[in-house]
């Protein structure tokens, strides 16, 4: 019992796919190996080359309400024009070439000074004493050719700077072949270690900007944040917190200038409006004083007070309705006469609507939202496009609801007419003289009402001004990591233990895939139906005859098990007769013919081994039979008998050999005189085996008349020499030329992987071709 489950063990752990793959490979370890060395071996030559860079990261706090970020109320309440954000929007504003031109500009990013180094150069931001500014950046004059790493040198002593043939002082603009430069002291110098010599390089701005793009990240901390993180990668971490810093500085002032030009625009329009109001003001006082000197009018009867009292009241009221109208008109005026994407409104003034208000509020953000985006990204744009879409959605909105409103000012004025009308019936009762002053008195107080409310609105607007602030609170100033983010040696070494694993891998696979010659047993299997009887490996010998008389070779003894599977073939003492063959030469088969001739004699049977491929016979040099004996073709001629062409072996007891004999001109058709049957009986009578060396089936037809004349045929197929298209078509050839009772013989199988020979296929085999001085050897 516990036999029969040690032997189901062994059984499942041969079926194991995973270690059938695993086998197949370790046969190349050699290669593994090597490649394991040349990739890890790569990987630290990369490492100890690369410029290990860092990363540095600031946080800033984006004013967007829809993520839960709102001022105080006293702050909406001082703060009456402020810009709604949106932290998506505010992303692309951050990665902006326009902000990042800046950036580039005020740190001078387009000079920049290396160091020379072993392999390649490096920056010296913080090693180099000075720094290089030009008046004009984006004039220099750039070539790879005449630009490119000019000589840079520096005389603490003297103060002066050597570029290329040209020395210069600092602190000087001074005019070189490149454009009008500046030479300053560098405010981060730090004194290296070793001195190397400095190069220079310019860069155009513009060429810059992208390159210095590629290295910034902005990205929302989660998607219910308004926090934005800002992320660069430098080799110089100092840099790379200047970049950052930099471009928080230069969005703030963006950010202000925006504010400043909504501020300046609703300024201008209050301003034109007291200009206006003032000069009437003016006129009316003026008049009034004209009135009392003219007609010494200096006070009012008592019903001239209440009427007064009366008509101050509807007409102050009627004085902020018709400012109001007028702004709306002001309004419409220019929501009218602007294009879809151009201006910023001033703010809605005495509009106490809330939907309007909301509407302004929502087209004023549209547009700076647009006219700050178009800066960054092209007029395709999707999100360009929605603003403006948005914008040309939300002007018919507003001037629908402004007409709306002028309605309803235009009933409330006509309201207030009505009732002013009704004291104004009074006058028949005042005297002329109290009743005119009375009207001047009138237009006095409505246009003073005006005047003041004029006044409040535009100390609203100054006082927002005075507040303005940013639309972003930075969390946290740029900040580099003490330790590099690259090279990561982790992910590198990881990565060069996958591609030397890999990489002997497709190269194996490669290899066998490409392919055409039969490589493994269970190709043979899944190529045909005919069963595979027996191995042998690849003969590392020259010898011919692998087995002799107390020799024990591994090769022996897999043509020992040959010999036992015959049984299984049917082969017995009334069963005799083996055809061996295959499919085109160099196969093997009469290495195995004669190797399977000698393992039957050595059992003490009497074997008769005959040489039938009369087209190119070599079974004679095996054995040192001169090639003008008598063979097959003499008896089948009829010149001989079948007696006089056998000749005993001396070397090996019970063999007996019948060569090929003379050539003859068409032996297939000799093959077929009749004389064939006559030889076998006579073999199949005399011997208690008989073995038959046939010609291959793809060369000629012999084979196939043979095999009918046989018991069991050996189809011999060789490691990576048999092609798999003809092992693939013996099926469909057997349907028409059968072979009987076939079985195959997978021959000079060849260690997988480094440790196998480097010995050649097999023999050389020429059908046709006259070979008989030749001296050929017989390989496995």
């Amino acid at each position: 019992m516990q036999s029969r489950q040690s032997k189901a063990q062994v059984q499942q752990k041969e079926d194991n796919p995973l270690l059938q793959i695993l086998a197949g490979y370790l046969s190349y370890w050699p290669l593994f190996i090597l490649s394991l060395l040349l990739t890890i071996g790569a990987a630290f030559v990369y490492i100890h080359y690369s410029i290990p860079k860092y990363q540095a990261s600031a946080k800033i706090i984006i004013k967007d309400p829809k993520k839960g970020y709102q001022d105080t109320k006293a702050t909406e309440d001082i703060d009456v024009i402020s810009t709604k954000k949106i932290i998506e929007n505010e992303v692309e504003v951050f990665q902006s070439r326009i902000l990042m031109a800046k950036v580039v500009k005020k740190l001078r990013l387009y000079a920049p000074i290396t160091r020379e180094g072993n392999i390649n150069n490096q920056s010296a931001y913080l090693s180099s004493p000075i720094v290089v500014e030009a008046k004009y950046p984006d004039k220099l004059k750039y070539s790879w050719d005449t630009t490119a790493n000019l000589p840079l040198k520096y005389d603490f002593a003297t103060k002066m700077v050597t570029l290329n043939n040209l020395t210069a002082p600092i602190n000087e603009w001074v005019k070189t072949p490149y454009g009008e430069l500046k030479f300053l002291e560098n405010p981060n110098y730090s004194e290296p270690d070793e001195y190397k010599p400095l190069q220079l390089n310019f860069i155009p701005p513009k060429d810059m900007v992208p390159m210095i793009l590629g290295n910034l990240k902005a990205d929302p901390s989660n998607k219910l944040s308004s926090v934005l993180e800002l992320s660069y990668v430098d080799e110089v971490p100092k840099r790379a917190e200047d970049i950052l810093n930099s471009l928080l500085m230069f969005y703030d002032e963006a950010s202000l200038e925006e504010k400043n030009i909504l501020v300046k625009n609703t300024l201008e329009s209050i301003d034109s409006r007291l200009t206006v109001v003032a000069h009437d003001l003016d006129s009316i006082e003026q008049k009034m004083k004209n009135y009392k000197s003219v007609n010494k009018a200096t006070d009012l009867s008592q019903q001239g007070n209440i009427y007064l009292a009366g008509v101050n009241n509807s007409d102050t009221k009627l004085g902020e309705t018709q400012v109001q109208l007028s702004n709306l008109e002001q309004l419409e005026k220019f929501v009218a006469s602007s294009s879809d994407n151009a201006g910023i409104l001033p703010a809605g003034l005495g509009i106490n609507d809330p939907s309007l208000t909301q509407l302004m509020s929502n087209l004023n953000n549209a547009q700076i939202n647009y006219e700050k985006l178009r800066k960054t990204v092209g007029e395709n744009n999707p999100i360009l496009l929605s603003y403006k879409e948005e914008i040309k959605n939300l002007k018919p909105d507003i001037l629908s609801n402004i007409q709306t409103q002028k309605r309803n000012l235009g009933t409330s004025i006509s309201n207030l007419r009505s009732t002013s009308g009704k004291y104004s019936s009074m006058l028949n009762y005042i005297p002329e003289k109290e009743k005119e002053l009375i009207e001047i008195s009138r237009d006095k107080s409505i246009k003073e009402g005006i005047y003041s409310f004029l006044l409040q609105k535009r100390e609203e607007t100054v006082l927002s001004y005075t507040y303005n602030t940013t639309d972003g609170k930075v969390v946290n100033y740029g900040l580099a990591s003490r330790t590099p983010v690259s090279p990561k040696k982790t992910l590198i070494f990881a990565a060069a233990l996958i591609f030397g694993l890999v990489i002997p891998f497709l190269f194996v696979n490669a290899k066998e895939l490409l392919n055409n010659k039969i490589l493994y047993r269970k190709e043979i299997e899944s190529a045909t139906s005919i069963p595979v009887v027996g191995e042998i490996v690849h003969n590392k010998s020259n010898a011919s005859v692998v087995i002799e008389p107390g020799k024990r070779t591994f090769i022996a003894e897999e043509f020992r098990k040959i010999r036992v599977s015959l049984l299984y073939l049917g082969i017995d003492s009334y069963h005799k007769k083996i055809l061996v063959t295959s499919s085109i030469p160099g196969e093997g088969k009469s290495f195995v013919a004669s190797n399977l001739a000698i393992s039957l004699a050595m059992t003490g049977k009497k074997v008769a081994l005959v040489d039938m491929d009369l087209h190119d016979p070599s079974l004679g040099k095996l054995f040192n039979i001169p090639l003008e004996d008598p063979g097959v073709s003499d008896f089948l001629l009829g010149e001989k008998e079948a007696k006089d062409i056998l000749i005993k072996i001396p070397s090996h007891e019970n063999l007996f050999f019948i060569p090929a004999g003379a050539l003859h001109p068409t032996p297939s058709e000799l093959l077929e005189n009749g004389q064939i049957q006559n030889l076998i009986s006579y073999l199949d009578g005399a011997f208690d085996a008989v073995v038959l060396d046939g010609p291959p089936v793809v060369m000629v037809t012999d084979a196939y008349y043979l095999s009918s004349l046989a018991d069991t045929t050996l189809y011999i197929i060789r490691h990576k020499y048999t092609p798999k298209m003809l092992v693939k078509r013996i099926d469909e050839n057997n349907k028409i030329n059968t072979l009987k009772n076939p079985a195959i013989i997978f021959n000079g199988i060849k260690t997988k992987g480094f440790v196998q020979n480097n010995y050649g296929y097999g023999y050389d085999y020429i059908y046709g071709s006259d070979k008989k001085n030749k001296k050929n050897k017989v390989k496995a």
